[in-house]
């Protein structure tokens, strides 16, 4: 995958990501015009019993699954929030650094949003809790079924890029 510009009529797909060293959410919608359409999400969970490495590389591994099978045009990843304790907050930076590195990898552009941004876009607050996000999700994307907090926060995160990517765009053009 390439940069390559994205025909005019094509719908362009975005790839959400929301890491976590136990589950990493993803999101793949499509974005034609103002509608938006849900294409495929889940979670990927790499066993608390492996080696810190090896999550690592599942986490790599199957995210590339998603690229190659879902063929994003964009990704987006949700910044981390920083707490108390500096060495989970190390290893989820190292999830997060999988969620960057792989769609970068492939070529795509990957846009970060606080989640404070995210929940804005989909819910109207940044203060709003997983359980709105998912409620929003449901009436924003009703063909997604029912969704994972963890797989709702990608879609929101890919929601959010979808908005907030023009606003970007003309940005980089001024």
């Amino acid at each position: 995958m390439t940069n390559a510009p994205i025909p005019m009529h094509a719908p362009l797909r975005i790839l959400g990501l929301d890491p976590g060293l136990r589950k990493t959410g993803w999101g793949v919608i499509s974005v034609e015009g103002s509608r938006l359409v849900h294409v495929a999400h889940g979670v990927i969970a790499p066993k608390d019993s492996l080696p810190f490495a090896e999550r690592l590389l599942v986490l790599f591994e199957a995210i590339s699954e998603v690229v190659a099978l879902h063929a994003p045009h964009e990704a987006a990843v949700e910044e981390t929030f920083m707490n108390n304790n500096a060495a989970s907050a190390l290893k989820l930076g190292h999830a997060r650094a999988m969620a960057m590195i792989v769609p970068a990898r492939a070529g795509l552009t990957v846009a970060e949003y606080a989640a404070t941004v995210v929940k804005k876009s989909v819910v109207g607050t940044g203060a709003a809790d997983k359980d709105q996000v998912g409620f929003m999700i449901a009436r924003l994307l009703p063909t997604a079924g029912k969704t994972t907090s963890d797989a709702a926060d990608a879609l929101a995160v890919a929601i959010a890029h979808a908005h907030h990517r023009k606003v970007r765009n003309l940005g980089a053009a001024a």
